[in-house]
């Protein structure tokens, strides 16, 4: 599952300014949580280089076992959040690769804890499929829109995917997009 998320996110990057905009969200009213997980700090552009970081994340995540050193999970999905956003899509942002936590007053060394504020958000969902294509497509189609079609103005404060048990096959997974909105 890892390298096909790695390189689906890479793709996403790379096919962000092209395509469909027929997207019809979800608008959800979504309690604060917490997640605990490893952080690194980048942007698109950085990750549409040989520079990128986020595929080694994952890499990390798996070939460390790091999910298991995470203490108090509220489930057994994995979270990606992206926040302190600079600007918007196209600036320097946080990437926080980790689960969500009943408590975080135990953060494992070398990892962050990251609160995501309650708010509202425009959720995707991607089509089912292989992680190569359903990412990528899903994050192409969110970036395409203009920031406030998306059911609200775009906040660029926390915005999150989850890969719960329909992400379990990369080869036929779906994952959620949860985007920040106003």
């Amino acid at each position: 599952m890892r390298g096909m998320i790695c390189f689906a996110f890479v793709l996403s990057l790379l096919s962000a300014s092209v395509g469909d905009t027929a997207m019809n969200p979800k608008v959800v009213e979504r309690d604060a949580f917490t997640v605990i997980g490893i952080s690194v700090r980048t942007n698109n552009a950085k990750e549409m280089t040989a520079d990128g970081v986020i595929g080694k994340q994952w890499g990390r995540l798996f070939q460390e076992g790091l999910l298991e050193k995470i203490p108090n999970k509220a489930d057994q999905s994995i979270v990606a959040v992206y926040t302190d956003y600079a600007s918007d899509h196209n600036g320097d942002y946080t990437f926080l690769l980790g689960a969500r936590v009943k408590s975080d007053s135990d953060v494992p060394a070398g990892m962050a804890v990251k609160k995501i504020p309650a708010g509202k958000f425009a959720v995707f969902t991607s089509e089912k499929g292989p992680a190569q294509r359903v990412v990528p497509d899903t994050w192409r189609k969110i970036n395409s829109l203009p920031k406030n079609a998306v059911g609200g103005d775009r906040v660029y404060q926390a915005d999150y995917e989850i890969y719960d048990e329909r992400a379990a096959d990369p080869a036929n997974m779906v994952v959620d997009v949860y985007v920040g909105i106003r």
